[in-house]
């Protein structure tokens, strides 16, 4: 079969660089095609393969679960050939480790949880595994590690008292913090929100959830969150608000893209296969914003892709990222769409409308009087929306 060149053209604009910041998991283009009905449709590259492949295609770096790296069971001499081998090629290409988790969910011994596990000796495994797992990603420089709660949830409520979960939760990443800092690291953590699957209720289901349960814990400062995409419209929630939500709490250590649509099981499609114009002020947003972390595209190609194809599909997500990022450069500045923003009077939410209190300003703001014409202003928010379609259209 023809190897599909899925490398940009000379000087496309659309051409992904390192400076753009594009990472994928390990685990994204290394997805086999199975699913819960089917076996794997196309085999898994090495992990030096991927690295090589992506570096190609212009992206800036990987993320993994140790057990992507050094598969579970491996002797010690396989241990370090795989790790060695992953740390050549990384070298020869210039990509980084951006980011790194482990697996706390695929072996049976934590099909009621990890943190939350009942059992406390798993409880302790789970600990153990992920400051193993923090070792391992402290090897390659990596300043992320993001903790997924995985089976951290429930299906029969009275099994797991949601209180004490919380709490054994609070505990385990106070003790991975403690850790990572007794050790030296140069690391944050960020939790990643979902609110099911594969267990029926997750605990920490959404941004809001996990942004709570950080203030209560001991080491605050250096847990923040990883929003996905796909996890956030799975219940119907805004991606952009979350990402806003995490942004305005100083909170965005890390962001997964993707696509999904709501309702569905966890999709993991291509970035803006779905939701365009969700996907696009989400790209706006991370552009005007100043973030200067990775674009992580946690995403699968689809199961009857070859494995040519997953190179493509790595292609596709950082292309449409660089599109929509395009598509907000000329939002900023059509003049239709600045006029129709004052019309809607957006820049005025960007300013105080009280300012701190005092008993003067109280008395101030109690004196005056509403101007009756506000209850009848027009806000030109279809016309707004109209103008962001038709520039998603390519029609501006």
């Amino acid at each position: 079969m023809t190897r599909l060149d899925t490398r940009p053209e000379p000087f496309d604009a659309l051409a992904p660089a390192p400076e753009h910041r594009f990472t994928f998991g390990l685990w994204t283009v290394g997805n086999p095609g199975r699913d819960p009905f089917g076996d794997p449709t196309r085999r898994s590259p090495a992990p030096e393969e991927t690295v090589r492949r992506l570096a190609e295609l212009g992206a800036w770096g990987i993320s993994f679960h140790e057990d992507d790296v050094v598969a579970p069971g491996s002797s010690a001499e396989d241990a370090r050939a795989a790790t060695e081998r992953l740390r050549r090629a990384l070298e020869a290409t210039g990509m980084v480790v951006a980011m790194a988790g482990t697996n706390l969910h695929g072996d049976p011994v934590f099909k009621d949880g990890a943190f939350a596990a009942n059992d406390p000796a798993v409880r302790r495994h789970a600990v153990a595994k992920a400051m193993r797992a923090i070792d391992f990603a402290a090897e390659f420089g990596t300043r992320t590690f993001v903790l997924w709660g995985g089976r951290d949830g429930v299906e029969a409520h009275a099994a797991k008292p949601a209180r004490d979960a919380l709490e054994r939760v609070r505990e385990a990443i106070d003790f991975l913090c403690g850790y990572a800092l007794d050790q030296g690291y140069d690391m944050r953590f960020a939790l990643e929100p979902k609110p099911n699957e594969p267990r029926g209720d997750s605990f920490l289901p959404t941004v809001g959830h996990a942004l709570a349960f950080i203030e209560r814990l001991e080491h605050r400062d250096i847990v923040g969150v990883n929003p996905e995409l796909a996890h956030e419209t799975m219940v119907g929630l805004s991606f952009h608000h979350a990402v806003a939500l995490a942004l305005w709490a100083d909170k965005l250590f890390h962001v997964d893209l993707n696509a999904q649509r709501i309702g569905r099981f966890d999709q993991d499609l291509r970035f803006g296969a779905e939701e365009l114009k969700e996907a696009f002020f989400v790209v706006r947003l991370l552009e005007d914003s100043g973030y200067d972390g990775p674009r992580h595209f946690d995403a699968h190609p689809l199961r009857v892709e070859d494995s040519e194809g997953v190179w493509s599909f790595a292609t596709g997500c950082m292309r449409t990222y660089l599109a929509l990022a395009d598509k907000a450069r000329r939002f900023a500045a059509d003049e239709q769409i600045i006029a129709a923003m004052e019309a809607a009077g957006t820049p005025d939410l960007g300013r105080p409308a009280v300012g701190p209190y005092s008993r003067e300003a109280a008395d101030r703001l109690l004196a005056e009087q509403l101007d009756g014409t506000r209850r009848t202003r027009g806000y030109a928010n279809d016309r707004l929306d109209q103008l962001t379609v038709e520039l998603l259209l390519g029609l501006r």
